[in-house]
């Protein structure tokens, strides 16, 4: 027993024997000061230019009617690619669109194909690709503010057409009012903090990340990467999910062999299914009994004035597009109240010198549902912009007259003297059932 003591004793001192003189001792890589500043370097290197480098090897070229892809509606960071590259006076020496249309599903086209919708057909008037579709599927006007907040500063100086959804305000859940938690759309849009949401009750840190990702481009381009290729996951899921795959085989497949390019296309923008366009009557829709929310205390409608008044101090053209809705469908109590309600935006609209315009109700089998036309609705109401006086002296004018960056702006100047002119109410305001999209 002692000498099984006295072997443990002798092995202790032996092993501090060898380890005296060394200050510390670890399995990692230890790093002086000066070699932690080096890493320090590159990794903020990279942070930085990541996403810029990527946009590089990525390909994006939209076509006239591109639309962001319906899987791709949470996007944001190619929303804000879009974005630029719409905002761009020239484009591989061509002139890009001159008027942006913004909206939610009834702008983006839910239920027609990307060369069916209101955007193609106002193009089709003008003879040319002056209108770009810059909708986003299921995008109400709580999350619209902030995304065109944070992620499309750069339309400036530009003319926009704003689709204003009054389905927003058909329910207080739809408003966004109640204090029931449930999942709406584009919740990382809202705000996280201040004004509270009722109805959104996220962790803290996910309220703290999707504030930080809106102002750090390496977090949205890493976002837009897991969206893209690896089905929203992020790459440690994903790597569970397919465990003998290799991630960058994923990119790889997308590369352009034909141009020779080591680049990446994105996927195209076509999301459409043709059973889905037929109207709403031959669906079996019944009527409905709206709880419509009082604009005064509509929490959507307070952002989307928001918005109108964020766009003006960029310095762009507003024109407000209001439905049409598909006033067919409302029983008749909750008929008059959308009236009333459309009675009280008209009257904010006016008041704020906003051009606007109310369309009439179109034609019952142009309908998918309450708010979403089909093809020949949409050609319908291009058609109807196209005769409104308050759209030709606030958009067509404006888009005929604007100078190039750089120009002298006297042209500019007489445009606005046109535009101040001009009349801004709805030449052709609902007397009818009007339908949304």
């Amino acid at each position: 027993m002692l000498d099984a003591r006295g072997n443990r004793k002798l092995r202790s001192e032996n092993q501090k024997l060898r380890t005296e003189g060394v200050p510390f001792g670890s399995n990692c890589v230890r790093l002086p000061g000066r070699e932690w500043v080096i890493v320090g370097i590159v990794l903020l290197a990279i942070f930085c230019l990541a996403p810029v480098l990527w946009e590089r090897f990525e390909k994006f070229e939209p076509e006239p009617d591109y639309r962001l892809p319906y899987e791709l509606s949470s996007d944001y960071w190619l929303y804000n690619r879009y974005c630029r590259w719409t905002c761009r006076r020239y484009s591989a020496g061509r002139l890009t669109a001159e008027t942006l249309v913004i909206g939610d599903s009834v702008v983006w086209g839910h239920y027609v194909p990307k060369d069916n919708t209101l955007s193609h057909y106002l193009n089709e008037n003008a003879g040319r690709n002056q209108f770009a579709n810059l909708g986003v599927d299921g995008i109400h006007p709580v999350a619209l503010a902030g995304l065109l907040k944070y992620y499309g500063r750069q339309i400036s100086e530009k003319n926009i057409i704003l689709h204003l959804n009054p389905l927003w305000m058909s329910s207080k859940k739809h408003d966004l009012q109640t204090t029931k938690e449930f999942h709406f759309n584009h919740p990382r849009l809202v705000p996280q903090f201040n004004p509270n949401i009722p109805c959104y009750k996220d962790s803290y840190s996910k309220k703290f990340s999707a504030v930080v990702e809106r102002y750090v481009a390496f977090l949205g381009w890493t976002s837009h990467l897991k969206i893209n290729y690896f089905g929203s996951m992020d790459l440690s899921t994903w790597t569970l999910e397919h465990p003998y795959e290799n991630p960058l085989k994923v990119v790889r497949q997308r590369r352009l062999d034909q141009t020779r390019l080591r680049r990446v296309e994105l996927r195209a923008s076509e999301d459409y299914d043709q059973n889905e366009h037929v109207p709403w009557t031959e669906k079996g829709i019944a009527k409905a009994d709206f709880q419509w929310v009082e604009p005064a205390t509509s929490l959507q409608w307070s952002f989307f004035q928001r918005t109108v008044e964020m766009l003006k101090a960029r310095r762009n053209t507003v024109f407000v597009l209001v439905g049409p809705f598909n006033e067919h469908m409302l029983k008749e109590d909750s008929h008059n109240t959308y009236r009333k309600m459309k009675s009280e935006i008209e009257a904010w609209l006016q008041q704020n010198n906003v051009p606007y315009y109310m369309p009439p109700v179109l034609p019952e089998r142009f309908y998918r549902d309450a708010s979403h036309p089909l093809s020949e609705g949409y050609d319908m109401l291009a058609k109807q912009l196209f005769e409104n006086q308050s759209f030709k002296s606030s958009i067509l004018s404006s888009a005929v007259r604007r100078p190039a960056r750089g120009v002298p702006r006297t042209a500019d100047r007489e445009a606005r003297s046109v535009r101040s002119k001009g009349d801004f109410a709805s030449s052709n305001v609902a007397a009818g059932p009007q339908r949304g999209p």
